[in-house]
């Protein structure tokens, strides 16, 4: 992986961070790695005061989200929420483009409820220097269903007047080669879900071998013991790696069997125990429902 970004950042008036804002971007926790701080907002005011703040940080970019399909931050017309006012976005987007001088690139969805709505999108994004633009082509009503729309995406290849990098459903090496195959002359694709699913899939792309058991073992070990350190009780550290199972089981054998008895364990020793009997499965396949 060439870079990161972190999980978004709510921008307010006062450009405060909560203490996990804070241990999920600051660089002492992010040695050797090239990370991009995510921004959520639609007040371009305190757009450039958390700007501001980060660039005390030592960060030079940003991006601004306009891609969360969430409905509690869509109802407030922030991230994909924000894409079903589009004049307001665009004297938005005049105003922090004008104001920052630092490099501000844009994840964003296709539009609110329907494909149409992406040309008059992209038209506004056309208009200022976005450094990048990372597009999953799904609607906020898709949500995570239906197929990604690929043929807006090449609309937006061909359009474009910055550089595109692709975002959506990319789970294993097939995936990835359809991807750029089809799009040649995109070279950059944004993983979320497929690496929480199988956090050796940046591997697995480059080389096509599924990583070893003890490759997979050592990761889930390394977010197991951070979580005790962080998290009070056997219930907390549980919820924590419970939702990460959520994605993760579906690379092992019997994942419908074991993920059952992973939700339903309550102590940690258990959970340990199950985690040792998980056989890592050949091939797999994977969408989310």
């Amino acid at each position: 992986v060439d870079k990161y970004f972190t999980g978004f950042l709510a921008a307010n008036e006062k450009g405060c961070f909560s203490s996990k804002e804070k241990n999920d971007f600051s660089p002492e926790n992010n040695k050797g790695i090239y990370l991009v701080p995510q921004l959520i907002t639609n007040d371009a005011e305190d757009f450039h005061i958390t700007v501001e703040k980060l660039k005390n940080y030592g960060y030079d970019e940003v991006n601004f989200n306009l891609g969360c399909p969430s409905k509690t931050v869509v109802t407030k017309y922030r991230g994909s929420g924000f894409l079903a006012k589009p004049d307001e976005l665009d004297r938005y987007l005049d105003t922090i483009y004008k104001e920052n001088d630092i490099q501000i690139s844009i994840k964003t969805r296709i539009g609110m409820n329907e494909v149409a709505e992406w040309d008059r999108i992209l038209d506004i994004y056309n208009q200022y220097p976005l450094k990048e633009l990372i597009i999953h082509p799904r609607t906020q009503s898709d949500y995570y269903k239906n197929r990604p729309h690929l043929e807006v995406f090449e609309y937006a290849v061909r359009e474009s007047r910055c550089p595109v990098c692709y975002n959506g459903d990319v789970f294993n090496f097939q995936d990835l080669k359809y991807i750029m195959e089809r799009f040649p002359t995109v070279d950059t694709v944004m993983l979320g879900r497929g690496l929480l699913m199988n956090p050796g899939l940046a591997e697995m792309l480059e080389t096509g071998r599924m990583p070893s058991k003890e490759r997979i073992r050592k990761y889930h070990d390394d977010v197991y013991e951070a979580y005790k350190e962080v998290s009070y009780g056997d219930h907390n550290v549980l919820f924590k790696m419970k939702e990460l199972w959520t994605y993760m089981i579906c690379i092992f054998e019997d994942s419908k069997k074991y993920g059952k008895k992973i939700r339903k364990a309550e102590k940690l020793w258990a959970y340990e125990e199950l985690f040792a009997n998980c056989e890592l499965a050949e091939n797999y396949t994977f969408k989310l429902k």
